[in-house]
């Protein structure tokens, strides 16, 4: 058996140029030996965990839908908004959802303190992603490829 202490892991941040998109992670699966880029099913997990952590007034990433993932949060601490099909829902600390496979979402931190959330994704091979706000695609199995009919940026038509 492999154990961590999420406690004790490095927080990746992330940042879009103009920094409309800003974020942080605790790679959690990685810590426990997920290969991200591997086919094979052993090396690749099931699923994948994260903590994410959005600082107040900030988004950690574009409004997007993937093709066949699932994606389960949990609210830790922090408020927030989510975006998604159907408008814009309040969370706070308990709050736990879920997006199927083709539901655009995005996270928002409208809070005075950070927004920290547990992320549980399934793991499909040859996921890509949508961005309703840029009409592009992003494609992957495994490598991850941004494009309407050309490559693209992953932050363009966001910012």
């Amino acid at each position: 058996m492999k154990k961590i202490n999420t406690n004790r892991l490095a927080e990746e941040t992330w940042s879009s140029p103009k920094g409309k998109f800003t974020g942080a992670g605790k790679e959690v699966s990685e810590a426990l030996g997920r290969k991200p880029q591997s086919t094979d099913l052993l090396e690749r997990h099931p699923f994948d965990v994260e903590i994410v952590r959005v600082a107040p007034g900030k988004t950690p990433y574009p409004y997007h839908l993937h093709s066949a993932q699932w994606e389960f949060y949990h609210v830790i601490s922090g408020t927030g908004i989510v975006r998604h099909k159907d408008g814009k829902t309040p969370i706070e600390p308990g709050d736990a959802f879920l997006f199927k496979p083709n539901e655009p979402h995005q996270l928002i931190n409208d809070g005075s303190q950070d927004l920290i959330l547990y992320v549980v994704a399934d793991n499909p091979i040859g996921e890509s992603v949508y961005y309703p706000d840029s009409r592009k695609w992003g494609v992957r199995s495994p490598e991850r490829c941004i494009l309407r009919s050309e490559a693209l940026d992953y932050y363009d038509g966001e910012e």
